[in-house]
């Protein structure tokens, strides 16, 4: 019951920092045996949600040390979201929707770890500053700081889309 009720969120977590659905699927099952493992030891003062993303972006961030992948995952991640996209936009705009997509990841792409995790945290886990905080081990007030830092070099960066 467990595993289905988080597999999707840790593998989309996994997948949007390694960048690589096979590694994603195997840092997945790495998280659940490592939360099943710690299980005992776990703390309530910290939500269960916040505690098993902290395991999933440890193992992601241990992968990543291990095997470099940093750019294998682009083409894999913007076919994710263009899968969603497509079922809910016409093909016209579909066109515009990819453009606008595929500059964004390329943005997000380019931007350091630290700012890319809390954006993806915040904005396709919808987890708040607090939760964030307590994942990345790091202060709220830093994860506000990075969160308006990444969304100024996203704004730079995609100032050209504005009018479309």
């Amino acid at each position: 019951m467990l595993v289905r009720q988080y597999e999707g969120s840790v593998f989309r977590l996994a997948l949007s920092i390694v960048r690589d659905t096979a590694e994603a699927n195997e840092i997945t099952q790495d998280t659940f045996i490592a939360v099943l493992r710690a299980l005992p030891a776990y703390e309530e003062q910290k939500s269960f949600r916040a505690w098993l993303f902290t395991i999933a972006v440890n193992q992601s961030r241990s992968r990543l040390r291990k095997r470099k992948t940093l750019e294998r995952l682009k083409a894999s991640l913007t076919t994710l979201f263009r899968v969603e996209f497509q079922k809910q936009i016409l093909p016209e705009e579909m066109v515009i929707q990819n453009e606008k997509e595929a500059a964004l990841w390329s943005s997000l792409q380019q931007m350091d770890e630290r700012h890319r995790i809390v954006v993806v945290l915040r904005y396709f886990h919808e987890l708040s500053v607090t939760e964030i905080s307590e994942i990345l081990a790091i202060h709220e007030g830093t994860v506000h700081s990075r969160l308006h830092n990444a969304r100024e070099k996203l704004k730079s960066a995609l100032e050209h889309l504005n009018g479309e």
